[in-house]
């Protein structure tokens, strides 16, 4: 099987790593021929907070995809999270070059670089730089500028920067399982790849990512990203606060929040009740499970109201006219559609991963939304060199593949 016609994606969460094999047709379609799932205890909240236990659980995720597939995994597209993620816009303006003042693949990668050169801390670096439309000689809204005459093209990108810390860690981790990195791509982008619709993008659209530790953001506006965050509040929270509230331990209370649980206390009625075991008393206890409901609730709101915060910050005061995607674990909760449309005021759909094809029904959860996004990522932002992240891991990450990702937006 051609290297070219293979691409992989690691996807280490807070408390799961999915390793998934995809082959890319002639077509540009992906089919899934093979994935490994493991527990991960070394993250916490998005973040390497064990190395030992990570590159554990990496690998056996890894060596689970490389039995099924039958395919020798050497590189992979690795998502990336945490709250040290931050993001910010940026313009560049270049003069057009060449006597035929035809705008030039050259011209569009010096604006790029030009957007690029904005003040990032000596403590972090740059993850992404994504061009989210033109201007040629005043005239915006341009998506693909080359061979227009023109005198000035000016671009306008979304920059995402992370700690330097937490990548470094994250691709030690990644490269010590025996894999090298094509790229990391933030977990909320690599989401977005595998639920949402361009029309909803075009319109303006927020995606919400509930994981495990965290909940990545992002939003899209006239066709492309313009903020992304992550928020330090996850699945773990709700479980916890079960944990707390009914006095029992956090692997039953998990089992009773998917099992038991809901986000709308409005459609439990009074006299349903469960039986509950609690910590330090075999016998257990009888609660209401309107009680379950309220905690749950009262959590998931509190996380709505950061995301609400969250798209007030990107500077959009009223709601998006394509609403809010959620996806992630978190979002396969019952009853937080509903709860969304309340707190949020806007339309909200649960989605999972799609447009890929092959073994998805073990992976078509929305929980598999960011490792399916990381193989539709590699798909659609093609790169002559996929080893360019590894030679600039020392420097800003991604800078290697920035000049393939336009050689493939603009071939020629």
């Amino acid at each position: 099987m051609d290297r070219e016609t293979v691409l992989v994606a690691i996807d280490a969460g807070s408390t799961k790593v999915a390793t998934v094999v995809g082959e890319v047709t002639p077509m540009g379609d992906v089919n899934v021929i093979g994935y490994g799932i493991a527990p991960l205890a070394g993250m916490k909240k998005g973040m390497v907070a064990n190395i030992e236990q990570t590159v554990a659980s990496i690998s056996s995720s890894i060596e689970k995809a490389e039995r099924l597939s039958g395919y020798k995994i050497g590189s992979a597209f690795v998502n990336l999270g945490g709250s040290h993620i931050s993001s910010q816009n940026s313009r560049g303006v270049v003069a057009v070059s060449g006597s035929r003042r035809e705008v030039s693949r050259e011209d569009v990668a010096r604006a790029m670089e030009a957007a690029r050169a904005v003040q990032v801390p000596a403590n972090r670096q740059v993850v992404h730089v994504v061009a989210r439309g033109y201007i040629v000689d005043g005239q915006d809204g341009i998506k693909d500028p080359v061979g227009m005459s023109a005198v000035r093209l000016e671009v306008e990108t979304h920059i995402v920067a992370g700690a330097t810390t937490s990548i470094q860690n994250l691709t030690k981790c990644v490269t010590n399982s025996g894999v090298q990195i094509d790229e990391v791509v933030v977990s909320s982008l690599a989401a977005a790849e595998a639920t949402l619709t361009d029309t909803e993008k075009d319109l303006g659209v927020v995606i919400a990512d509930i994981g495990g530790g965290t909940t990545d953001i992002a939003v899209f506006t006239d066709g492309a990203v313009s903020h992304t965050a992550v928020l330090p509040v996850g699945g773990i929270n709700v479980t916890n606060d079960v944990a707390i509230g009914l006095r029992t331990s956090l692997n039953l209370a998990e089992e009773i929040k998917v099992k038991n649980g809901t986000a709308n206390v409005a459609e439990v009625q009074p006299e349903e009740l469960l039986n509950v075991s609690m910590l330090g008393d075999a016998g257990g206890q009888t609660i209401q499970r309107r009680r379950l409901a309220e905690i749950i609730e009262a959590r998931m709101r509190e996380l709505y109201d950061m995301i609400r915060a969250e798209i007030e910050r990107s500077g959009h005061a009223g709601p998006l006219p394509a609403g809010i995607v959620l996806t992630g674990g978190g979002a396969k909760l019952a009853g937080v559609t509903e709860l969304a449309r309340d707190v949020l005021e806007m339309p909200v759909r649960v989605a999972g991963p799609e447009g890929v094809g092959g073994l998805m029904d073990q992976l078509a959860s929305p929980a598999f939304s960011t490792s399916l996004g990381l193989l539709l990522w590699g798909a659609h932002h093609p790169a002559s060199d996929l080893s360019g992240y590894a030679a600039a891991s020392e420097g800003d990450a991604g800078v290697g593949r920035l000049m393939g990702w336009l050689r493939g937006l603009f071939p020629g």
